[in-house]
């Protein structure tokens, strides 16, 4: 998998992001070819060009609608539409996943359900062109999670279908609160929007933290243009890139992580076991319960799972079908991790997994993997304990700063 770094230094919309992808190369067939299993083969055309900006080459990509009177698409009728669409899985997750942000941050501004949001004429087949596209192409190279600057968000006003409106944009400011998003500065920009609604949306889904880069190694560059006049080039890069294991001491960093919960009080132990095992191999990060005192004095158990954003469509399917819970609660929350790496350690009882994390002062915590242990202990015949102590004297023994390999995501 690539390493993906996003660089949105005058802000985030989608169809420069889409122009980016079609600069990395990504043939046009593989945005068109979703859109039309969904019937829009005749309601769109994508005007592409290269051009300058500031003095650097980019593409600029415009959404041309043909539709004669294009309509209002209410959310709950286009999220049928979207979980019937003959898709790969994977693509069908992640065009949702930003769907569904787009539409509970505008129910939010506007203080209605999200089933009642309507994306507006043009302004949908937009969205829907720069999502399917955008999420087909990342697909399509290989790529599972960015990694992005802070886009600046804009000042002033914009002219919306609901008239003038503050810049950022409210959907955008709600986006960036519900996924915990940071916003860089836009002092010094002429007033307007820099990044919208579609475009954060697709960074809030696909990024895995917001940032400056890791160490890393340029492969390839997509460039893509805004249309606005700005006084510096207008413009978003996406870089596929190798990481590399930094020099110095590693740093934390913060990513999004979504936290599923319910409460549960009719499930066996031996269900309940089954059910967290479940979550687990559908890609959930962790998976905890906690007992808990429910109404009518029950006991009962809060059971906890937390995973990245865009598995959430694939965890929920989980809950209905193995658990007994008629409700889900879900929130994103910021999680700050260290830098961490695994490799195998020789020892006279036999090779021992290693689990380690980078401290901000540049050592390295270690940690044998249990499993691996109790594997040893049972092909030896010895206590845990002993093996334990033989693997712990091996990692004492090793010189200081030794190498690894390098840092995992």
């Amino acid at each position: 998998m690539p390493l993906a770094l996003l660089d949105c230094p005058t802000g985030l919309a989608g169809n420069m992001l889409l122009a980016a992808l079609l600069d990395l190369g990504v043939p046009e067939a593989v945005i068109h070819a979703p859109l039309a299993a969904l019937g829009l083969a005749e309601s769109y055309r994508l005007e592409i060009s290269e051009r300058r900006s500031g003095g650097l080459r980019g593409l600029h990509l415009e959404v041309v609608t043909l539709e004669p009177d294009p309509p209002h698409r209410l959310w709950s009728s286009l999220r049928r539409t979207l979980e019937q669409a003959p898709w790969p899985s994977s693509l069908r997750e992640r065009v949702l996943a930003v769907f569904v942000l787009l539409a509970e941050a505008e129910a939010a501004v506007h203080g209605h359900s999200a089933e009642a949001v309507h994306f507006h004429e043009v302004g949908a087949l937009d969205a829907l062109v720069d999502v399917v596209g955008v999420c087909a192409a990342l697909l399509h190279l290989g790529v599972e999670q960015l990694q992005c600057t802070p886009p600046p968000a804009g000042h002033g006003s914009v002219t919306t279908a609901h008239g003038v409106l503050p810049v950022p944009a409210p959907a955008v400011l709600e986006i960036a609160r519900l996924r915990g998003v940071p916003l860089a500065s836009s002092a010094g920009f002429p007033a307007g929007e820099l990044t919208t609604p579609t475009g954060l949306a697709l960074a809030a889904v696909w990024c895995e933290r917001f940032g400056l880069p890791p160490a890393h190694r340029p492969e390839r560059v997509g460039v893509g243009l805004g249309t606005r006049g700005l006084d510096r080039p207008n413009l978003l890069r996406l870089v596929l890139a190798t990481g590399l294991a930094p020099a110095g001491a590693g740093q934390p960093h913060c990513e999004t992580v979504l936290e599923q919960q319910a409460q549960i009080d009719d499930l066996t132990p031996e269900d309940l076991a089954a059910f967290q095992e479940a979550l687990r191999r559908a890609g959930a990060l962790e998976v905890f319960c906690q007992a808990i005192l429910m109404k009518k004095g029950r006991p009962g158990w809060l059971v906890t799972a937390l995973a990245q954003p865009h598995t959430a469509e694939v965890l929920r399917a989980v809950w209905w079908q193995h658990s007994s819970t008629l409700g889900l609660r879900e929130r994103h929350q910021p999680r700050w991790v260290l830098p961490r790496r695994s490799r195998d350690l020789s020892t006279p009882l036999g090779a021992v997994r290693i689990k380690e994390a980078r401290l901000p002062d540049g050592r390295w915590r270690s940690k044998p993997e249990h499993d691996d242990l109790l594997a040893l202990a049972a092909r030896h015949a010895l206590p845990l304990d002993q093996v334990r102590a033989v693997v712990q004297g091996c990692l004492r023994q090793e010189p200081a700063g030794e190498a690894g390999p390098a840092e995992l995501p």
